[in-house]
């Protein structure tokens, strides 16, 4: 059978405890509300800088008196953006140092030929150009594909009959100005102004510098502009010439540098603007301006780096306490933090990504649905995920108004980083304090869950060993001096033992109080019995002198069926009272004895023979199935008078409840024991019968000798001898549920 898991109270309280981890999800969720409230306070600040921003600009126009951000639209190619560069170029011909060269730079092919419409067959020239400003320059890079690569001839005086480069500005005193790069041979450029447009007459601009590389494919032009030199207009061209001292061929150019009025455009990131922006850097946002073509006028702060107000880590640790004991335990407590939470928290929480990567916007074109919105007049924010999905941005835009029409938007961004390391930082704390609030709380529910089922496993022990396994008290329970319901309990139970206890000797000294007692008033009935008996014989003595002989013998013959029965029935009811009080002194008096009754070593198997031998003669119509012990070794210490009269109850009850008159006796010796097992075939044992057979005033017999009474003491005897040689008796039925086993255990020296 399966032994039943037993559900005890340290259990039952650390199931209750279970309950505690219900804490830490209560504090997930009010730090995620806490995130929620910080985002949208991050919300409202980004919101609240870009409108002040805004409003620094608004109805400004000087901010914004370039041509470009006030034509209606720009033409891709001929409206040129300025990159701000972060260092100086090396001019080498060489586009190493420029940065994202690929995606900043534009393609002029077919489309952007100036004076002649060659076919895609006969055009044999295109370039690639781009634009940035550092500092107090223009730098400007051509890579050029050309098939034929003409020099300008040493000895010529015309620096246009070979391949050239053409410059064209309107310098902030709206003077037009045209410049001809045009080399002898790679190396250091050969700039020349045109002064009369007319004649073209070339003079040597010192102020253009730059470098000529030859290339497998054609060549690269690397130029240098001071910003002097021109204000918003601008337009360069590329001409071919595929033969010495030839003609210009094709043209390819952002705009016709010939004149003013065909220039194009060029936006360079406005310095009063950029000094504005620059005061709201320290916001921790990264902050751009835009005009209404999208293109940036100002920009300021690093997207990786704009964490919001929240980007510096909030030290939350409390100060240490002086207490010396209190401290080794608060550095134990932060070495374990260090060591195994720290590492556990960064798996388990969701760490902000210190590398990510966002290219949603081009530093010359910015896109987005909060820009369209913000330059339709209408300010918005809005969440999005970085490129790489790492990151979350916050953005916001507000337009920028100049004579009520919108001329540009302040976008103002930021990561959710710092209100994620916020939120990180904050549950590490909680959990890590609601871990040792939970260490502690389940220790002390252990230890007093541990300190309640002790107390009450020992109230338990001294109850089952006050009580012994037949019903007698054989100790007391200890008084608890605790004001509690424990406490309490065990003053009952003490309370209770003890009137237990009390009751119990009562019971025990019954028989000898009632032997006591009825054997007077038995003695008086008896003699009164005997007196009118002598009575009784007297009168037919006295009736015998008056009769005749005749008479007499037939008196003598019918004495018997004359005799008073009732006199008869009371002497009989006087014998067994008798026999019962004499049985209830023997069961007295057999504890009294053995409690005075000094152990000897004796042979059992000399007292077993000898036994067996006497019952052969006292049960003559008994088939005893037993042979004579012929074990020497057999040595006990005890009383051998009381073996005997152990086995005189055990065989006298075998033979009375035997149903065929066979009584088997066998004797083994194992453990350091003999074990005796008497067995009969007759009437089986009730269910649950096995232990109290043994006890006092209890038998089963469901026919009684009305000549000898039975009072259940006989085996309850047996039992006291067995226990006084510290041996057992039990009674069994037999396997094959046939008869009933008397197994008698004494140990062995």
């Amino acid at each position: 059978m399966a032994m039943k898991w037993r559900f005890g109270l340290r259990s039952k309280l650390l199931l209750l405890s279970s309950f505690l981890f219900t804490i830490p999800w209560f504090g997930y969720q009010y730090v995620w509300e806490m995130e929620k409230y910080l985002r949208y306070g991050q919300e409202q600040t980004i919101i609240g800088t870009a409108r002040a921003l805004a409003t620094a600009m608004h109805e400004r126009a000087n901010l914004f008196n370039n041509q470009a951000s006030f034509l209606p639209s720009v033409e891709k190619g001929k409206d040129l953006y300025s990159y701000g560069l972060s260092a100086p170029i090396q001019l080498d011909g060489l586009n190493q140092d420029w940065p994202d060269f690929a995606n900043k730079a534009h393609f002029y092919q077919q489309n952007n030929q100036l004076y002649s419409q060659l076919t895609p067959e006969q055009l044999s020239i295109n370039f690639t150009a781009a634009v940035g400003t550092y500092g107090k320059y223009l730098y400007l890079y051509f890579a050029v594909i050309d098939d034929k690569v003409i020099y300008r001839n040493s000895n010529a005086r015309s620096i246009i009959n070979n391949d050239h480069l053409e410059l064209a500005f309107i310098n902030p005193q709206g003077i037009f100005s045209r410049f001809i790069i045009s080399n002898k041979t790679t190396g250091w450029i050969d700039a020349y102004r045109i002064t009369d447009v007319e004649n073209n007459i070339p003079v040597p601009a010192k102020q253009i510098q730059g470098h000529w590389r030859d290339t497998p494919q054609g060549y690269n032009v690397e130029v240098r502009v001071p910003l002097t030199e021109f204000n918003d207009n601008i337009a360069f061209a590329v001409h071919d010439v595929d033969s010495p001292l030839g003609i210009v061929e094709a043209s390819l150019g952002s705009a016709d540098p010939s004149s003013a009025d065909t220039l194009g455009t060029i936006l360079v990131p406005s310095p009063e603007i950029e000094r504005i922006v620059k005061g709201m850097s320290y916001t921790n946002s990264s902050i751009w301006v835009v005009d209404q073509h999208h293109r940036v006028l100002a920009t300021t702060g690093n997207i990786k780096q704009a964490n919001g107000v929240w980007n510096k880590r909030v030290n939350l640790d409390n100060k240490r306490d002086k207490n010396a004991d209190i401290n080794v335990i608060y550095s134990a407590w932060l070495s374990f933090e260090h060591n195994i939470l720290k590492p556990l928290y960064e798996k388990i929480l969701t760490q902000p990504p210190r590398n990510f990567i966002d290219q949603l916007y081009d530093s010359e074109n910015l896109t987005g649905k909060h820009i369209e919105s913000a330059l339709s007049g209408e300010p918005m924010s809005q969440w999005r995920l970085t490129t790489d999905q790492q990151a979350v941005v916050l953005s916001a835009a507000y337009p920028i108004f100049i004579d009520e029409i919108v001329k540009g938007a302040v976008i103002v961004e930021e990561t959710t980083n710092g209100i994620r390391t916020l939120r990180n930082q904050a549950l590490e704390k909680l959990f890590s304090s609601i871990l040792a609030i939970m260490l502690l709380g389940a220790l002390a529910f252990f230890l007093f869950a541990t300190r309640i089922s002790n107390r009450i496993r020992t109230l338990s022990n001294q109850a089952e060993m006050a009580i012994d396994e037949h019903g007698r008290i054989s100790g007391n329970v200890d008084t608890s001096t605790t004001n509690d319901e424990i406490g309490d309990l065990s003053r009952s139970f003490s309370t209770a033992v003890n009137r237990l206890g009390q009751y119990n000797h009562y019971l025990e000294n019954m028989s000898s109080r009632l032997s006591h007692e009825l054997r007077t008033p038995i003695a008086v009935v008896r003699t009164s019995l005997e007196t009118l008996a002598i009575q009784q014989q007297t009168k037919n003595t006295q009736k015998l002198t008056n009769e005749s002989v005749d008479e007499i013998v037939n008196n003598s013959e019918d004495k018997a069926e004359h005799k008073n029965p009732y006199l008869v029935r009371a002497q009989h009811g006087i014998e067994r009272l008798s026999l019962i009080l004499t049985n209830m002194n023997e069961a007295t008096r057999i504890e009294q004895m053995l409690q005075n009754t000094e152990k000897n070593v004796f042979d059992l198997a000399q007292v077993y023979n000898g036994c067996m031998h006497g019952y052969r003669l006292i049960y003559p119509k008994v088939n005893f199935l037993s042979n004579e012990m012929t074990i020497e070794r057999l040595k006990v210490s005890g009383s051998p008078e009381h073996i005997a009269q152990l086995l005189d109850k055990v065989i006298a009850n075998a033979v009375e409840f035997s149903s065929d008159e066979n009584v088997e006796v066998s004797v083994k010796e194992s453990s350091q024991q003999v074990i005796l097992t008497i067995s009969n075939n007759g009437e089986l044992l009730p269910e649950q019968m096995s232990e109290q057979l043994f006890d006092s005033m209890v038998s089963i017999r469901t026919k009684h000798n009305n000549d000898q009474p039975h009072l259940g003491l006989g085996l309850y005897i047996a039992r006291l001898i067995c226990q006084f040689h510290n041996g057992s008796i039990t009674a069994v039925n037999k396997p094959n549920r046939q008869g009933v086993d008397v197994i008698i255990k004494l140990p062995l020296i």
